[in-house]
């Protein structure tokens, strides 16, 4: 009776209301069997669906999404954390994975500059993509400029461009936007799960709170919080913990630092006592660690990436192993 009872109630939810009645102008003795084999298969195909597939183009976007569709969803990231999102090179994989996926997640704001090109070659109409930075307030060249002596900006072009410093994730309150834009994407693609999506969503947002604030507390024994940094990948970073970044060694990536730039970046240092150059594994640590040698500095590196360094698998491993090392560093 219990399973007549399951698969009536099944029957009830997921069948046309004629075929109700028509099903039960049947012999019962006979009907009730058919009924149970096919409404069984048919419930249990509900039940266990196939994974959404989701492509993420960062490791870092790949993260939010396990958190949010655990085991709902199946996620490939395009890229790995020791691969640079500004001069990544899309392979085919990407362009079978992406004609494949049913959503795709990106941070926009021009930083996966290809990722427009390849949802065009993957030719997926059924695509929706979830653009994780609207509607966070950016940060712009100008809001985190530093000037050596004789006028010279120490800063690069990547907070001037049209929608402002794309690395809006390395701040946990930009992270809670992402994951509510990717929360709402998963179940507008799924949409019989949302109430999962949404659960998962709640629970991660805590998480995201508890790091902020213990971070936040961590930070509270550096007094002296100037940086120099490898590139631009740190504002948000610095915005939200309390620190100054005083000169970025990049212009643009991919571009070598001029004689001048390196010079200022110099006298930057030693006038205003810095002691922490940070470096990525993204990046070639020559120049960090030859600007560390003239001035004594120390070269920390830090990940803006989860997997790039043991200890940073996830977003929230990484951002602690982020802090902890640069306070260690300021200290």
């Amino acid at each position: 009776m219990i399973g007549r009872k399951v698969h009536e109630d099944c029957f009830a939810m997921h069948t046309p209301h004629s075929l109700q009645l028509a099903a039960r102008s049947f012999n019962r003795s006979h009907a009730w069997i058919g009924l149970g084999v096919v409404l069984g298969l048919a419930c249990s195909s509900i039940t266990h669906a196939a994974p959404l597939p989701v492509v993420a183009t960062l490791p870092v976007l790949a993260d939010f999404v396990r958190v949010i569709g655990g085991e709902h969803v199946r996620v490939t990231s395009l890229i790995t954390g020791l691969e640079s999102e500004h001069t990544y090179t899309p392979k085919p994989s990407d362009i079978q994975a992406v004609h494949e996926a049913a959503v795709l997640v990106k941070v926009g704001l021009g930083l996966e500059v290809w990722v427009n090109g390849l949802i065009k070659n993957a030719d997926n109409p059924r695509l929706l993509v979830v653009e994780t930075s609207q509607g966070i307030p950016l940060m712009r060249g100008e809001e985190s400029h530093a000037h050596d002596e004789n006028g010279g900006d120490l800063h690069n072009d990547e907070g001037r461009r049209a929608g402002g410093n794309p690395h809006v994730w390395l701040d946990p309150e930009n992270a809670q936007v992402m994951i509510r834009h990717i929360s709402e994407g998963l179940g507008r693609a799924d949409p019989e799960r949302r109430k999962i999506y949404r659960a998962n969503q709640a629970a991660y947002l805590k998480q995201l709170d508890e790091l902020q604030r213990t971070i936040v507390q961590q930070f509270k024994t550096v007094s002296n919080r100037k940086i120099i940094t490898h590139h631009p990948a740190w504002p948000y970073f610095a915005r939200r913990f309390d620190l100054q970044i005083r000169g970025d060694i990049f212009t643009q990536i991919g571009s070598e630092p001029s004689a001048k730039r390196m010079a200022g970046l110099i006298r930057t240092i030693r006038r205003e006592h810095i002691r922490v150059i940070v470096s990525e594994p993204q990046l070639s640590p020559k120049i960090p660690q030859a600007l560390a040698q003239e001035t004594g500095a120390t070269v920390v590196v830090l990940t803006p990436l989860p997997g790039a360094l043991p200890g940073t698998d996830d977003y929230l491993s990484m951002m602690r192993y982020n802090a902890a090392t640069l306070i260690e560093a300021l200290q």
